[in-house]
């Protein structure tokens, strides 16, 4: 297994991706991976190189550059190189916690699609109460999209959802404004009727209410809704623990209860921790792409290893693209 790694993208590079790194191959077997980015900054945390290689790079795509003309610019950028590597088949798939702009774009114009696959689709997977967690795509590659997208979106969610998550028979719920068929706008309407007919276990409409509430597996929206719902499950996350950490400081009666809760709080706010799930994956291109959060410590970084590690070893892109092939979707 060889991966590829963009050791400057993110908020804590190169140090935390170089630590996740190290842990990746140490955790698992037969795992090369290739840091790109600048020697100089990732050599002095590098104590340990086995199964580890350096690409040097002193040009990096920021946070604050335009995507498309970054990775058209900057060809020898450590995000583009780390997609080059995965295109030239030197690497099975490429992680990075950079610009997701960027990253998606070298996923579309280095990477590739998958034949078949009109818009790829980022997905990440988000915890639930019972702690079993839902995929929800997409949450933002594409702002508009047709009926035959959600549909795609759909599949790749289902076959990603069985073959990493392990999850048999993941059932496939339809963002929308209300739980009955008929509700929605055209797109969910249109979207509702192609996806009875599709190669899952679709199981109507659910509402964004119950999402956190493992109304489904996996949860199909078009990129406009998906990253409001996503930026609001975040916000919303934010806000109780800080409501939470202001009650629990007001006074001493409660810094004592605080004392006395601490080993549950923390399980509480571990299972709400994005690093348990890796990163979101850009679905629907000829390789996988990962993009870690871009606040990513060592810890998310290898689970972010771990998930493209199980996409390569199970096949997925390849299992996409045999049930794309096998059916007839419309294009309207």
């Amino acid at each position: 297994m060889r991966l590829a790694v963009d050791a400057m993208g993110g908020d804590n590079a190169p140090k935390e991706i170089v630590l996740g790194a190290m842990d990746a191959v140490t955790e698992i077997n037969n795992l090369t991976i290739t840091l790109y980015g600048d020697e100089n900054q990732i050599n002095p945390f590098l104590t340990n190189n086995k199964n580890i290689e350096v690409i040097h790079t002193d040009e990096v795509i920021t946070s604050d550059d335009e995507p498309v003309r970054a990775v058209r610019r900057k060809k020898n950028s450590s995000l583009v190189l780390m997609a080059q590597a995965v295109k030239e088949g030197l690497a099975d798939a490429c992680i990075s916690a950079g610009n997701t702009g960027a990253l998606m774009s070298a996923g579309l114009f280095v990477v590739g699609r998958i034949p078949g696959i009109d818009r790829p689709a980022l997905s990440p997977t988000l915890p639930t109460v019972d702690g079993k967690g839902f995929l929800m795509l997409d949450v933002g590659a594409n702002v508009d999209a047709k009926a035959n997208h959600l549909v795609q979106y759909a599949i790749m969610g289902s076959i990603y959802s069985e073959k990493v998550r392990h999850i048999s028979n993941p059932t496939v719920g339809l963002l929308n404004v209300g739980t009955e068929d008929g509700k929605g706008n055209e797109l969910t309407k249109k979207a509702f009727e192609q996806l009875k007919s599709a190669p899952i276990n679709f199981i109507g409409n659910v509402e964004a209410r119950d999402i956190l509430n493992s109304a489904c597996d996996v949860v199909v929206t078009d990129g406009f809704s998906g990253n409001i719902a996503l930026k609001t499950i975040e916000g919303t996350a934010q806000a109780i623990f800080a409501l939470l950490k202001g009650t629990l400081m007001s006074s001493t009666k409660t810094k004592l209860a605080a004392g006395l809760m601490k080993n549950d709080l923390r399980g509480l706010k571990e299972k709400l921790d994005y690093s348990e799930y890796g990163g979101a994956g850009l679905f629907g291109l000829a390789a996988p792409v990962i993009k870690a959060h871009g606040s990513s410590n060592s810890r998310a970084i290898l689970s972010a290893i771990k998930q493209a590690n199980h996409m390569v070893e199970h096949n997925v892109t390849e299992t996409i693209k045999t049930t794309i092939d096998s059916i007839e979707l419309d294009k309207e």
